[in-house]
């Protein structure tokens, strides 16, 4: 099934959990009711916006992450759940043990297919599209030449304008894309979860000061669904992050992907992602079965 992903930002809520479904009220009148089990990921952006200690406890039982925003309206932290998995003891070991060389060639992997998917979002006859897919050919174990760095510097004049430079706190439409990174930086987290991995050991990133080092891993591959979204609404003039764009970018999670061989939407997609970097881990499988479009 499909998991839902809810959005609070309409106006001040109270969010309190009945029955086993999570209900909204506004001036106490009742607005909407969603069973638990259907939720995936819940963002409250709304600084009105209130909850019973329930709402966290039940949520996170049900295997949903829980997003809460900051005065940007930008995602600024989750909570997570960690008690999904019989095995996570053994998987986190896995994880652990994991030599550097096998990270290595997954991070290459994971940098070979990002740049790859850059070049997907540059129309077929633009000169930047075939430099990128030469660039991605030439990715060396652990990016030790950096060529995402030198994919970069290539893409975003490509798919921007040379006037734009991609920076969090630059002007729009990197607004855009901060919401639509986080979002599903937010669902990798959650999959790792429930695949009984530690997201904060990563393959490449390592940061103390950062505990979804491996979601941020993840996501890189995912970074140019979001980009792709972003310049269609930067093309029709919508950088407002509002009701309606942050609709665009949250419907990504629903978007249709195919991950070793099997097609659904992203939010499964991202599982089966998770479980087969388990695997690898394990030792079962060389290389992570990454989304397609």
């Amino acid at each position: 099934m499909i998991k839902r992903t809810i959005e609070i930002s309409g106006g001040p809520t109270f969010l309190s959990i009945e029955l086993d479904q999570l209900v909204l009220r506004r001036q106490g009148t009742e607005i909407g009711r969603v069973p638990c089990e259907d939720i995936g990921l819940l963002i409250a952006e709304n600084h009105s916006t209130t909850f019973t200690q329930a709402v966290f406890t039940r949520l996170l039982e049900a295997g949903a992450a829980v997003v809460l925003c900051g005065p940007d309206h930008l995602p600024a932290g989750m909570f997570l759940p960690f008690a999904g998995n019989s095995l996570i003891a053994q998987r986190m070991a896995a994880q652990a043990a994991c030599p550097l060389p096998r990270r290595k060639r997954l991070w290459r992997q994971i940098i070979r297919h990002k740049i790859a998917a850059q070049a997907a979002n540059l129309p077929a006859d633009h000169p930047a599209r075939q430099a990128l897919m030469d660039l991605a050919g030439r990715v060396r174990s652990g990016d030790r030449e950096n060529a995402e760095g030198q994919a970069a510097r290539i893409y975003w004049p490509a798919l921007l304008g040379q006037d734009f430079r991609r920076d969090p706190d630059g002007l729009p439409p990197n607004n855009l894309l901060n919401y639509g990174y986080t979002v599903l930086r937010a669902a990798v987290a959650r999959a790792l979860c429930a695949a009984g991995l530690q997201p904060a050991l990563g393959l490449h990133h390592r940061h103390r000061a950062n505990p979804f080092c491996l979601a941020d891993d993840l996501l890189e591959v995912l970074r140019p669904m979001v980009d792709g979204a972003v310049v269609e609404l930067y093309r029709a003039d919508r950088l407002v992050l509002d009701r309606d764009t942050k609709a665009v970018l949250l419907g990504l999670l629903t978007r249709t992907v195919t991950v070793g061989g099997q097609a659904g939407p992203l939010m499964v997609g991202l599982h089966r992602m998770a479980a087969s970097l388990v695997r690898v881990y394990q030792g079962a499988q060389e290389r992570l079965d990454l989304p397609e479009l």
